[in-house]
């Protein structure tokens, strides 16, 4: 096989070519969807011990012990399927001494650390992974999609615990299936956790506050008990500015040295993952070492929008870095999209992708061994 170099210096196309995103369709099947609601890899070694509370935040510390208090006490638990009485008391026969809600809501700002305390429960409730799970919102809207709401009831019925993390609450279609799918789960007898986001009139709160969030679950809201957690957010603290984007022969030279690394050009990533399910974006991504962005552009629209920040934090969870050539990712989103009811998810998707391209600066200028 020829090893010659091109006139473009990226080597042999044979050799070296990276794999492409566009190129990929997934198709998975529904255990695998289950299987994978565990805390992504960004979490997966956090534990309670882990997390170091602020000593001028005692709360920080009342939700460890609370917490750690309530995975121990899932240890006999067992879902039922049937509504029976189980852990805590709640379900169709009464406890005769109820020990308290079946629920544990986090309450607190943006970087106090609700992920690593949710991803730490669920690492410290004594149960085979198989019967408790961990997933986002989305994902978990995702999932219902994905199976229908009759099998999500029927696949996560015998778990133990369910985790939410990023409870959204801008769009009431999804709060009411996401509250109606877990009344059923509560009804079967699985314990659940929850952090959710703003409102999106209080964005600029930094905080849901336990009171609005389970005046929006309605019926769900006497399994809960909400912990808050006070403090600063620790990701504001020192963050370098996001790097300015590359060249287009910066990227794609990268994405040739780079083992394992995707090269696609933005505008064609946003319509191949208008044909690619979002609970199917996680797949998309297996065996990519690195994303490679040619020309990125603002997005289109808000269903555009939304697509790339699934994506966005599937990349994230999975720490791949992504290096981009074109717009800055904080232009990716018109003023319009950046003040409507999605903006939070925008933001997010902004900061996480712009974490994922610092990370990505020691791909330039990598050169593949001869």
């Amino acid at each position: 096989m020829s090893t010659s170099t091109s006139a473009s210096g990226l080597g042999s196309i044979a050799d070296a070519a990276p794999s492409s995103l566009c190129a990929r369709e997934p198709r998975v099947p529904a255990d695998r969807l289950v299987a994978e609601m565990v805390p992504p890899p960004r979490f997966d070694s956090v534990r309670f011990d882990t997390y170091i509370p602020d000593p001028n935040q005692p709360s920080q510390t009342e939700a460890v012990h609370v917490l750690d208090a309530f995975a121990a006490g899932l240890g006999g638990a067992q879902a039922t399927g049937s509504g029976k009485r189980g852990f805590l008391g709640f379900g169709k026969k009464a406890a005769k001494t109820p020990a308290g809600p079946r629920g544990v809501y986090l309450d607190g700002g943006y970087g106090v650390g609700k992920t690593h305390l949710l991803a730490s429960l669920w690492h410290a409730t004594p149960a085979e992974p198989s019967l408790k799970a961990f997933g986002t919102f989305v994902e978990l809207t995702n999932l219902v999609g994905a199976l229908g709401f009759q099998q999500t009831v029927q696949t996560l019925s015998g778990h133990r615990l369910l985790c939410i993390d990023e409870f959204e609450l801008d769009d009431p279609g999804d709060t009411v299936l996401v509250s109606s799918l877990l009344a059923r789960l509560v009804e079967a007898g699985v314990a659940l956790a929850a952090t959710s986001n703003t409102l999106p009139g209080k964005l600029g709160e930094g905080r849901f506050a336990s009171v609005d969030f389970l005046r929006e679950i309605q019926g769900l809201s006497a399994h809960f008990r909400s912990l808050r957690i006070d403090g600063e957010d620790y990701r504001h603290r020192g963050l370098p500015e996001a790097p300015d984007p590359y060249s287009d022969e910066q990227v794609t030279k990268a994405a040739y040295a780079t083992p394992g690394a995707s090269l696609d050009d933005f505008p064609h990533l946003l319509d191949h993952l208008a044909r690619v399910h979002p609970s199917r974006y996680g797949a998309l991504t297996d065996g990519i070492t690195a994303v490679c962005l040619t020309d990125v552009q603002p997005v289109p629209d808000q269903s555009t929008a939304l697509r790339l920040v699934v994506l966005a934090d599937r990349l994230y969870d999975r720490e791949v870095p992504v290096l981009a050539s074109g717009m800055p990712f904080d232009r990716l989103f018109s003023e319009e999209m950046l003040n409507g009811g999605y903006r939070k998810k925008y933001f997010r998707a902004i900061s996480r992708l712009t974490a994922l391209a610092r990370d990505a600066k020691d791909l330039v200028g990598t050169r593949k061994a001869s």
